[in-house]
């Protein structure tokens, strides 16, 4: 009976860490992506301090090495590999509530932070057309289907191509009539909620991990099976 439970849990384990792998590369390559096509430095100083790409890539490589971990330690029944990732697995839980609980604190003040970086970012454009604010401006104007911090007026007399909603060659063209401070800071509100809802699923799944790890262990250690520490 203790010999099935122990492979029972062996084969949970190295599934489980699989799918974790996966997640993680997921991650990683959801991070490089934001890195290529997210580029908004000049437009949001601010913000980038979090560096959000490379704060993914950092998890994505974090993420990946520890499943390994985890997977090679209940594969091979190595009691040494699994006390390390229970141990890596209990810091990152920690790492991961400090990080939600630093989002919850700063949540009120990140939509100050927007309007701020925009405004200033919005006068550097207006004074010099070819500045790289301007092109970042366009991106976003783009991306988000918006126009200005509040709306195309925001521009005066300075309007870039990128606020009209189809051709501007007319004289009096259509623009786009939302916004990108409230485009964005909705961008930023539904991520919170997603990032809360995702460190608890993750937190969960790490406790599971943590008990899968300890059970195993210990089982190995009873049984006298495994490589030794």
């Amino acid at each position: 009976m203790a010999q099935r439970c122990l492979k029972f849990l062996k084969y949970t384990m190295c599934v489980a860490n699989f799918l974790c792998f996966c997640c993680g590369m997921a991650v990683l390559g959801l991070g490089v992506y934001m890195m290529v096509n997210f580029r908004m430095a000049a437009l949001l100083p601010t913000l980038v301090i979090i560096n959000i790409d490379k704060m993914l890539l950092i998890c994505g490589i974090v993420i990946t090495c520890v499943s390994f971990l985890g997977f090679l330690g209940a594969l091979k029944e190595n009691r040494c590999l699994l006390l390390m990732y229970f141990l890596l697995l209990f810091l990152l839980m920690l790492v991961e509530l400090t990080a939600a609980c630093l989002l919850l604190v700063f949540e009120g003040q990140v939509a100050t932070m927007i309007e701020d970086d925009l405004n200033k970012s919005l006068k550097e454009a207006k004074a010099n057309s070819t500045d790289p604010v301007l092109s970042e401006w366009d991106l976003v104007q783009n991306n988000f289907d918006c126009c200005g911090v509040n709306n195309v007026t925001d521009w005066e007399d300075n309007v870039p191509k990128s606020c009209c909603l189809s051709k501007c060659s007319s004289p009096e063209p259509p623009y786009k009539e939302m916004g990108c401070l409230v485009k964005l800071k909705t961008l930023f509100e539904d991520n919170f909620l997603t990032t809360g809802i995702s460190v608890i699923v993750l937190c969960i799944i790490e406790v599971l991990g943590m008990c899968f790890a300890m059970t195993l262990f210990c089982h190995i250690s009873r049984s006298g099976l495994g490589y030794k520490l």
